[in-house]
């Protein structure tokens, strides 16, 4: 009796601790990247992306305005302000501009949906400074302040999470191009860290205590290392002890030493796309707008991703073990301009028939097809074995595909994603398959951009 008394007491002590209830994690890369990644990000595949601030005002250029027009002096920007203001209007004049009276979080999430994404990573404050939430360390330059006068954040934080499926993320900042904190501290060759304490890493543990975010998207930490920004010990605290320790997932921009070596998911370089398998798990950060991940009322349509090109980036991303996250940029009246909705949509429809081949797949021993060009392939492990999904770009001629990689068996059978008739194929004439699609009728067709064939049982 007394050697069970002694049994729960001990084991009461630990659960108060804390040591039954999952690993601890140190503030120390070797130990925070042993940390499995929550499994409901790679099973997702797809995410939105939402630059928006007070770069949406100008909508000129990009987000990167403010340093276009201080630093960098691109001469484009300092006449697009010599033309069209006063000599004494600064970038904060732009702040009461950036109204958002359109702002309407559940319509965004309503499109959201539609496109087929699983999560959605809001600009939450980009190098600008600027906070789409009332930040209390960001006086008089927030949302709630000066501008729209509303929590740009936790509207949208709300209405994503109202959507079954669907997860909730934030990009953040670590540096602000002009911020009085961080200049100093960069003149001080970053053995001060004022700015670090009072207010870049304030906002992060405000921003995961008011809004339980699932991904946290670092960015801004180029110019010091990870020791600067007190990242390990942040992400200590968030594995450890934050309200969303057991679901949330953070990228590797955690200081100029950091990226595609340590962190959860790799974002690597902006628009990462390697094309070959890699071995970490790694997300493609890309944009509809090819110029800008804000939005640019110089925008041409020629500059817009076609569905061909965005169906292109989800298979080869998705072949080589990566997630896409689709980056529009809004309005500075709130706005999901109709190119923009219309892309998602496009996209959410070619998911609705195709996700099969996406949404929790692995890769597949090949990526690219042998003979073919064109042709992206993913896996999903089932029941019965392994279905192998071959994502064919351009339609094949005379209705007649060869495929180099699948090794079929007696078998084997053969499906076109969205499309009930039967699919007849044969061996080639040394490897892979010839398959015979027969005459689709065009309102039979199961959709407009890259046709998924569908194997089982291959060897």
């Amino acid at each position: 009796m007394l050697r069970l008394l002694q049994t729960i007491v001990f084991l009461a002590v630990c659960c108060c601790n804390g040591l039954t209830g999952g690993t601890k994690y140190t503030p120390d890369w070797k130990s925070l990247d042993s940390r499995p990644l929550p499994s409901w990000y790679d099973e997702s595949k797809i995410g939105i992306f939402i630059h928006w601030g007070v770069f949406s005002v100008p909508s000129y250029a990009n987000e990167w305005f403010w340093y276009d027009w201080k630093t960098a002096k691109n001469p484009a920007v300092i006449n697009f302000m010599k033309n069209n203001y006063p000599p004494d209007f600064t970038y904060a004049d732009f702040a009461p501009k950036f109204t958002a009276e359109f702002y309407n979080a559940d319509e965004w999430a309503n499109i959201f949906s539609a496109s087929g994404a699983k999560y959605v990573v809001l600009v939450t404050k980009h190098h600008e400074g600027f906070t789409n939430w009332p930040s209390k360390v960001s006086w008089n330059w927030n949302s709630m302040d000066v501008g729209p006068k509303r929590d740009l954040v936790g509207e949208l934080a709300k209405a994503v999470k109202k959507k079954q499926g669907m997860h909730f993320g934030t990009y953040h900042s670590l540096f602000e191009f002009y911020h009085p904190l961080y200049l100093q501290d960069k003149a001080n060759g970053y053995r001060t860290q004022d700015f670090v304490r009072d207010k870049t890493m304030p906002e992060l543990y405000e921003l995961v205590n008011n809004y339980e975010p699932e991904v946290i998207w670092s960015d801004g930490d180029w110019e010091a290392p990870d020791t600067y920004w007190n990242s390990t010990e942040f992400l200590t605290w968030l594995y450890n002890e934050s309200p969303v320790k057991d679901t949330v997932l953070v990228n590797d921009r955690w200081g100029s030493n950091t990226r595609c070596v340590h962190g959860g998911f790799w974002n690597c370089n902006d628009k990462y796309n390697p094309g070959v398998l890699q071995k970490h798990k790694w997300e493609n950060a890309m944009t509809l707008d090819k110029r800008s991940w804000g939005y640019r009322r110089t925008a041409h349509l020629s500059d817009i991703l076609t569905m061909d090109e965005l169906v292109e980036t989800i298979a080869s991303t998705v072949s080589c073990g990566g997630n896409v996250l689709v980056n529009i940029g809004p309005t500075h009246d709130g706005r999901v301009v109709p190119i923009f909705e219309e892309r998602l949509r496009q996209m959410g429809q070619w998911l609705g028939v195709n996700g099969e081949a996406i949404y929790s797949t692995l890769p597949w021993t090949h990526q690219n097809d042998t003979i073919t060009a064109g042709v992206w392939y993913t896996s999903k492990k089932t029941a019965n074995g392994t279905e192998v999904y071959a994502i064919v770009l351009d339609w094949p001629r005379n209705n007649k595909l060869t495929l180099g990689s699948p090794d079929a068996t007696s078998d084997t059978v053969v499906y076109l994603l969205g499309y009930s008739g039967k699919l007849s194929w044969v061996h080639g004439a040394q490897s892979g398959v010839i398959i015979q699609i027969p005459e689709i009728p065009y309102n039979k067709m199961p959709c407009q951009w890259a046709w998924v064939f569908k194997f089982s049982n291959l060897k």
